[in-house]
């Protein structure tokens, strides 16, 4: 898990299989089959390509097994299926679904929206991942530290499932314009020492953004590392004293929109967060953009109002 992340966004992995339309029509395949649940989205993506009926098989872990789950009969024997999965992994799922399908007469190609050094089973077409860690955005919860320590215990046989998707979502979150004012960084540059006794003075806000703050474990600031011990001062008084802290080194990140903003995506990264709160709207589009799986919210405490921020690079194709 110490690997980089390789975020594949929706567009990404349709772009993809349009740049596979060719090979795929020229396939004919009777029918794509997704394995459930990471393979569907792939499966339906190759349908909407080409215009293959599309079904899905269903893969116990703890069992081996592999079901048939489709309103669509399977197709006999001689037919030529596409076998779509997420990832081809360490593990036996994909290795344990071609045996079925193949036991069942059917001549089976295989799509895999990732392969990476650890596959078992080297598929047909694939994006190549090897060096990285693969995030699709159905999976954005997988990078979490919870999520990891129940995937482990899953393989392990210490407990029979993981919890549902929506328990693994954890938060990060800004810290000035989102728990208190920000102090307008025009009294920085007039008297700095003024500036901070002012911030230090400053309450929280009477309103909060509307996140379950259990789910909180990190603050991300752009302050940068000198101001630890009076930032850490200002969270203890204030009842946040428990959630990490996590502050700009200046040597890496400059206190430019571009240089917090690229600080904080990379922290959010680092911390295997599944959410970033951040109170300043281009800041928020710059995380956005270089972190395409995480949920950035924007939140304007005047209004009260959060948005979420989707963003990434456009050039107009014109010379």
């Amino acid at each position: 898990m110490n690997k980089p992340v390789l975020p594949l966004t929706y567009e990404q992995l349709d772009h993809w299989i349009e740049s596979l339309r060719p090979a795929l029509l020229a396939a004919q395949f009777t029918m794509a089959v997704g394995i459930l649940r990471g393979g569907a989205p792939l499966a339906l993506m190759v349908s909407h390509a080409v215009g293959t009926p599309v079904a899905f098989v269903r893969y116990d872990r703890q069992s081996r097994t592999v079901t048939w789950d489709s309103t669509l009969p399977m197709p006999p024997a001689g037919s030529r299926v596409l076998l779509c999965e997420d990832i081809a992994g360490r593990g036996l799922t994909l290795a344990d679904c071609i045996g079925f399908l193949r036991g069942h007469g059917l001549d089976v190609t295989t799509l895999t929206g990732a392969v990476d050094d650890l596959s078992r089973v080297q598929p047909d077409y694939a994006i190549d991942a090897r060096g990285y860690f693969a995030l699709f955005p159905w999976e954005r919860q997988a990078y979490t530290e919870r999520y990891r320590d129940d995937w482990l215990r899953v393989e392990a046989g210490d407990t029979p499932a993981m919890a549902e998707d929506h328990e693994y979502l954890t938060y990060a979150i800004d810290l000035d314009g989102i728990l208190l004012p920000d102090v307008p960084l025009a009294r920085y540059d007039e008297d700095l020492a003024a500036a901070l006794a002012e911030r230090d003075a400053l309450l929280p806000f009477d309103a909060l953004p509307d996140v379950d703050l259990k789910r909180v474990r990190t603050i991300i600031t752009g302050r940068p590392e000198a101001d630890r011990a009076r930032t850490l001062g200002w969270l203890e008084r204030h009842g946040f004293g428990h959630m990490q802290l996590v502050m700009r080194v200046p040597g890496a990140h400059d206190e430019s929109p571009a240089g917090a903003a690229a600080h904080k995506a990379a922290a959010a990264l680092r911390g295997g967060v599944t959410h970033f709160v951040e109170s300043d709207p281009v800041q928020a589009l710059l995380i956005a953009q270089q972190a395409p799986l995480l949920r950035v919210i924007w939140w304007d405490a005047h209004s009260r109002t959060a948005t979420l921020v989707g963003a990434r690079a456009w050039t107009s194709g014109e010379r």
